[in-house]
């Protein structure tokens, strides 16, 4: 049966109330693999709470809606889904704990055709319950393999940002840990695509994955720290485009091109020499 698009687009999502410790904020960097050396002074920024750092794309985790496409009255088929792209807007500095709001709705959906499936694009609001303030923006965009040909709006997606011709400005190298993914979870994505290898076999795949926002992570801490000196209130916004997962204990190179305030990227792993994150955009303030 093919998916109701107006149904999909006013698709009701209840507040997520999320409250969160400096216990989590140091457990989301580990999972990103800050602190695999322990004498670096600014990684450890990130892990320890005197003077603690939040990485920005911890924002990805907060007032999280859960995975609302396995609802059957989406009728979206789930098993066919995967993650397009992943956008993030920073408005204020993320408090290294605190209560927020996430605040989710679907802004559009694309039929490409009953062969090509659809694209779904989402924004969620990360409010601070105490203030009101808006921290932040997330954009998403999810393909939906299984759900073309629904008779919506046939219009082109959104043409991705051109990486410049010339070579990378500055590249920087950063391993994830075999456990990388068993650790990622614990902010709050179960998937066991990520942690059982009998589910990962299942799906194809020779071993568990590592989560896509995770490697979305270790490009946003090497593009903190290449651009942005590792001061998070620098980094303005960032934008990326998953092409290919990445194994857990694989090392991530992130190539970078740096214009002014603009700084275009994607990574590859190097084991494979296989682009993993494409089309990546950042812009910085000041």
């Amino acid at each position: 049966m093919p998916i109701d698009y107006a149904k999909l687009k006013n698709w009701s999502f209840p507040d997520v109330e999320h409250r969160y410790e400096l216990r989590d904020t140091i457990l989301y960097a580990l999972g990103l693999g800050c602190g695999s050396d322990p004498t670096d002074e600014e990684e450890l920024r990130f892990v320890y709470e005197d003077g603690i750092r939040v990485l920005p794309s911890m924002a990805v985790v907060l007032g999280y809606p859960g995975f609302w496409l396995k609802n059957p009255q989406t009728g979206v088929d789930w098993k066919k889904v995967l993650h397009g792209e992943q956008g993030l807007i920073l408005h204020r500095p993320l408090p290294a704990s605190g209560t927020v709001i996430g605040r989710t709705r679907v802004t559009e959906i694309i039929d490409k055709g009953a062969e090509k499936g659809a694209l779904l694009f989402s924004e969620r609001q990360v409010i601070d319950k105490q203030s009101g303030d808006r921290l932040c923006t997330l954009t998403s965009t999810t393909v939906l393999r299984g759900d073309g040909g629904f008779g919506g709006a046939s219009g082109p997606a959104p043409e991705p940002h051109r990486l410049p011709e010339r070579q990378p400005d500055i590249s920087l190298d950063l391993p994830t840990l075999p456990q990388a993914g068993l650790i990622y979870r614990l902010s709050g994505d179960y998937n066991p695509l990520h942690a059982d290898p009998a589910v990962a076999i299942a799906a194809g795949f020779p071993r568990p994955i590592l989560h896509g926002l995770c490697t979305f992570g270790v490009a946003g801490r090497a593009v903190l720290r290449v651009s942005c000196d590792n001061d998070q209130r620098r980094l303005e916004s960032f934008r990326v485009r998953f092409s290919a997962p990445v194994f857990p204990g694989e090392t991530i190179r992130t190539e970078i091109w740096r214009d002014g305030k603009t700084v275009s990227f994607r990574a590859r792993v190097l084991e494979r020499d296989i682009v993993v994150l494409n089309n990546g955009y950042a812009t910085l303030a000041g």
